[in-house]
């Protein structure tokens, strides 16, 4: 990871939210450290993305301060891969920008897609591709917005299986979701609480 693991972290101080003239949440507080999780849950239009999108620094809170110590590694609905480029490419245009460890296509299920355009790829796929280019990001504060959504079971265990792995080796992992996401020692932080 970019940061040594001891000083990764995320602070959230009183965030608030606004999208138009509706405000979806305020109030919201947390602090992870290295290994730390957070599950933010809600149903949907609640704000978790908007959430995400603060932590991640491409939005800014209504109100309160947000601070991070460690690269962040965001998969959204928006995989950030060329739909036109075979994914071995679309993988490596990023890696020559933020290299970092190099993904196992095998266990992502993606060895023999690497010829494949970005844009064959099913649902599912897509996901796991966006999971091998934040592997390969190596950062240390992962930010996942439903990230189990167009998985099967399978792969949805392996989803969770990476992401406590990434925490067990000192990163932090965000997760907006209103699926259940089997973490070990996560906390949870229902959206709907903060509703302004």
């Amino acid at each position: 990871m970019q940061v040594p693991a001891h000083e990764a972290r995320v602070t959230a101080r009183d965030l608030a939210c606004r999208r138009g003239d509706r405000v979806l949440f305020r109030g919201v507080s947390f602090a992870l450290r290295s290994g730390g999780a957070l599950q933010i849950t809600g149903a949907n239009g609640t704000g978790k993305s908007s959430l995400l999108r603060i932590i991640a620094g491409l939005s800014r809170p209504f109100g309160g301060v947000i601070e991070r110590e460690g690269g962040i590694g965001l998969v959204d609905e928006r995989p950030a891969l060329d739909p036109e480029w075979p994914l071995a490419r679309a993988l490596a245009f990023w890696r020559a920008i933020d290299p970092g460890p190099s993904p196992d296509m095998a266990m992502l299920g993606l060895a023999g897609l690497l010829d494949v355009p970005f844009r064959y790829l099913s649902t599912g796929q897509r996901k796991r591709a966006a999971m091998a280019r934040l592997i390969g990001q190596d950062a240390a504060i992962w930010l996942l917005d439903e990230p189990l959504n167009g998985l099967d079971t399978a792969a949805a265990r392996m989803v969770e299986t990476l992401t406590a792995n990434h925490c067990a080796r000192g990163g932090i992992a965000v997760v907006a979701s209103h699926q259940p996401f089997a973490l070990p020692g996560m906390t949870h932080l229902p959206l709907a609480d903060f509703a302004a």
